[in-house]
């Protein structure tokens, strides 16, 4: 299962390079069911790896001038906030055991890991839903909603915070429907606010002595060499496509973790 599992960490990289998002949403299952890392733990593993693959990957697009520094600043200052406090003190204000429902025991680590496969569920339905062709090229005259923008932020960095998922799927729609960024530069940019707040978000973790970097280390490397092999396959392959098949195969995995979680457990 371990091998399994670094075979697996390239993929993190491949399908974030590919598609310019949702490979954070495999980090977590990835950790916890091949790698046998503790749920919580491996939301604060995920950050590291998606963030910093995601920061890796976010500099080639700046060269070729597909990131929005200030859109960035606006969007990541407040995800940036939301995630550090959820780590440093959401996360750890939760009990282990929250709830019971007759026999069975509702634990932190089971809500974690639900609160995760919902939001697969979510990323799988925009990856799937077919989109109309949109105007990647041109531009636009940036509008900035900036009350929405915030709340957005916050509850992008509450979520990323929570379970460790960098929310790429929920970045790039919003900063194309409230930035007015073209796609491309969505793509990008959301690779630099992701980098940024993940790394900073996983700051509120780094008093925990249980880290184990070896296996951080080892899987952030696989990752990253994943998403230049993915950035490559890009220009050959239909996104468009591909993103289709992934959604089905997290919907897949989405629904896979709910069963184990609260019927296999």
């Amino acid at each position: 299962m371990e091998i399994i599992g670094y075979i697996a960490s390239l993929f993190i990289g491949i399908s974030l390079g590919l598609i310019g998002g949702g490979g954070s949403i495999l980090t977590v299952p990835v950790l916890v069911y091949l790698l046998g890392v503790d749920p919580v733990q491996a939301t604060a593993y995920s950050l590291f790896i998606v963030g910093l693959t995601s920061l890796v990957g976010a500099w080639p697009k700046y060269r070729q001038g597909l990131v929005d520094t200030k859109t960035a600043i606006i969007f990541g200052i407040p995800a940036i906030a939301a995630v550090y406090a959820t780590r440093k003190y959401l996360v750890p204000a939760i009990p282990d055991a929250l709830f019971s429902v007759g026999q069975f025991e509702v634990s932190k680590s089971i809500f974690i890991m639900v609160l995760f496969a919902i939001l697969m569920l979510a990323a799988s339905v925009s990856m799937i839903r077919e989109k109309k062709e949109e105007c990647v090229d041109c531009e636009e005259n940036l509008q900035y909603n900036y009350p929405i923008i915030l709340l957005e932020g916050i509850l992008v960095g509450t979520l990323t915070g929570l379970v460790g998922a960098g929310g790429g799927f929920l970045i790039i729609p919003a900063l194309v429907l409230l930035s007015k960024l073209p796609m491309k530069k969505a793509v990008g940019t959301s690779l630099l606010i992701i980098g940024a707040k993940s790394l900073i978000g996983f700051t509120g973790d780094l008093s925990n002595s249980q880290m184990n970097w070896m296996l951080l280390g080892s899987i952030t490397f696989l990752a990253i060499i994943g998403f230049f092999a993915g950035n490559a396959l890009s220009k050959k392959v239909s996104a468009q496509k591909l993103k289709g098949g992934f959604g089905w195969f997290v919907l897949a995995m989405g629904l896979y973790i709910i069963v184990k979680e609260l019927f296999l457990h």
